[in-house]
């Protein structure tokens, strides 16, 4: 009966692995034979939710390109159908678009793809209803025409900056947040500590909002062809309903989806047929395929040893210094590499995290290796600190930059505590062994301590940025501060050496190479995306790196201890407070964004 069961479990363990590999083998043979692109064909995409930077390749489902389309994705799909002739319009339906960066790289897409003469048009049932729909309005009007339906609004009425202030709240609650800071614009830690805006706060804030408003005007008023003073009244004035958006010159009709279609297939010509860009890139191919390679390497998310994971709870990524250390260690050590683009969307985080990123780039560059950064919805704090040494740093004009500074603390919670009868009770064997204890405010010893240790990052922080800037000390010290900057007004103080995206970026990486501008390149990224019998045995537990370097370049697949603490604290207070990561070796180089409204 033994060798019954035994052999039993070898038989279904052997039918369980034959279905898997059938199962792949199938996928695989579906995925080889993919339909062809149309003859003639008009692109459609849909944006009703912000597009990801960047998506790992860590699940099973990711094994087989079922992941979301990301945005570069939809800048290389525009850019192949620019020079396609079976392609011959494109029609977006406009919802949320993401952040002022994203909008911006969309639109300098759109704006290129319309320069090869091929129409676009935007829709959508309405900017706002009711809400504030003036980002969406804006990647809109860099289309030839933009349409809402007869019930539909155009909800451009402007930009609103949101801070959340919990001081009191902690204070009810018993909790005393003991931190500090470099310097007076490092704004993080007044979520914790102030009521309101106070005057540095205030003035930075007010800066970056009145920047990325004043890019929006210019951006409406170039796309509708009115004067920024008019499209400012009309700001004033808005939302604006239907007929009422129409008379305002906001769009160029009222018109529902099948007729915005239809027009486009007349447009099209005979058996025109819509495809997805997604759908379109995967068929068509990507563009930079061919020729000199060039190697992307992504710095997405919060800036955290260990390796790059995704976080289920937020949503978003963290950026894990050993990958992207390892994968900038591939690249210089790839002999077909001739130039580095560094992607970098990161609010920042760890002081060694960041550091550890730092130093491959700096030592790509001694290898021979030119590094681009190109920015996307924030370079900010160890973000920035990650990417400052690279040879040219190109960000949109609504990037949000710099935030040169560094704050670190704790929250003390032994009054929170007592108000449920708990006390805990502590035993030091060390002076100092309850230095970075929840229960205890710091000691006159610790406290001087602390503040030599954001002393000594800070000065670290601005002395290698003004060298790799090259700017004297006073003179980076001056824009530092840990204010944040949009990438426009980045520029003008020296932090920050063009504007523009992926495009832009590409041609200084060429440049910077000493290729020629219209040379052919291979746009490959760093680490290589896993191919799907190493996700599969990923899964299944098997590691199969040689080394360190095999091991680092890969990212965690699981949930991380982080995320776990997360989970039991209920996301601590929330991530508006800024309290969502672990304690304080994480959050030392870090800008949470303003909240823009828009």
């Amino acid at each position: 009966m033994k060798r019954f069961f035994i052999g039993a479990l070898a038989f279904i363990g052997a039918l369980s692995v034959l279905f898997v590999v059938g199962v792949v083998g199938l996928l695989m043979l579906a995925s080889s034979s993919k339909p062809d692109v149309p003859s003639n064909l008009v692109l459609e995409l849909d944006l009703q939710q912000p597009l990801p930077e960047y998506t790992l390749d860590t699940s099973f489902a990711g094994a087989f390109g079922d992941t979301p389309t990301s945005l570069r994705d939809v800048v290389e799909a525009l850019e192949k159908a620019g020079t396609d002739s079976r392609v011959k319009a494109l029609v977006v339906r406009v919802g949320q678009p993401g952040s002022a960066s994203q909008v911006q790289e969309l639109r300098d897409a759109v704006k290129a793809f319309r320069a090869t003469g091929k129409r676009a048009v935007a829709y959508a049932d309405g900017f706002g209803e009711a809400g504030n729909g003036t980002g969406a309005y804006y990647l809109a009007t860099a289309f030839d025409a933009v349409y809402i339906q007869p019930s539909g609004d155009v909800g451009l009425t402007g930009l609103t900056v949101e801070t959340p202030f919990a001081r009191d709240a902690f204070e009810k609650f018993g909790v005393k947040a003991e931190y500090g800071k470099r310097a007076e614009y490092k704004n993080a830690v007044n979520t914790f500590t102030d009521a309101s805006y106070g005057a540095p706060q205030r003035e930075a804030t007010e800066a970056y909002g009145n920047s990325l408003f004043n890019q929006v005007v210019k951006g409406v008023a170039e796309g509708r062809k009115l004067s920024e003073d008019e499209v400012r009244s009309l700001i004033d004035r808005g939302p604006f309903m239907g007929q009422k958006a129409l008379d305002a010159k906001l769009v160029d009709g009222l018109r529902y989806r099948d007729e915005i279609h239809d027009e486009l297939k007349k447009l099209a010509g005979d058996g025109a047929r819509f495809l997805y860009v997604d759908k379109y890139l995967e068929r068509a191919g990507r563009p930079h395929q061919t020729g000199s390679t060039i190697a992307l390497i992504y710095g997405v998310g919060e800036v955290q040893r260990g390796k790059s994971q995704s976080n289920p709870l937020s949503g978003g990524q963290v950026m894990g210094a050993d990958t992207v250390a390892a994968a900038f260690r591939k690249a210089a050590e790839d002999s077909n590499v001739k130039a580095i683009l560094f992607r970098v969307d990161s609010p920042g985080g760890s002081y060694s995290a960041s550091d550890t990123v730092r130093r491959e780039v700096q030592r790509a560059r001694e290898a021979g290796k030119p590094v681009i950064v190109t920015m996307g919805t924030y370079a900010a704090s160890g973000g920035y600190f990650a990417a400052m040494g690279a040879d040219k740093i190109v960000a949109q004009p609504g990037t949000l930059t710099g935030s040169i500074g560094v704050y670190n603390g704790k929250f003390v919670t032994a009054d929170f505590w007592a108000k449920f009868g708990v006390n805990f009770d502590t035993l030091d064997f060390g002076k100092n062994a309850s230095y970075a204890s929840s229960d205890l405010e710091f000691t006159p010893e610790q406290r001087a301590q602390f503040e030599s240790e954001l002393d000594a990052i800070y000065l670290d922080f601005t002395t290698r940025a003004a060298q790799a800037r090259n700017m004297p000390l006073e003179q980076l010290q001056a824009v530092a501060k840990g204010r944040v900057w949009t990438g426009e007004d980045a520029k003008e103080r020296g932090l920050v050496d063009a504007l523009g995206g992926y495009a832009t970026a590409l041609a200084l990486a060429k440049e910077a190479a000493k290729l020629e501008k219209d040379a052919p390149v291979r746009l490959q990224v760093f680490p290589r995306p896993k191919a799907t019998g190493e996700v599969l045995s990923e899964l299944l537990g098997k590691n199969d790196a040689d080394n360190s370097d095999d091991d680092a370049s890969g990212a965690h697949a699981g949930i991380s201890p982080q995320v776990l603490e997360q989970v039991r604290a209920v996301y601590r207070v929330g991530a508006k407070l800024g309290l969502t990561s672990q304690g304080r070796e994480g959050r030392m180089l870090y800008a949470p964004p303003p909240e823009v409204r828009w």
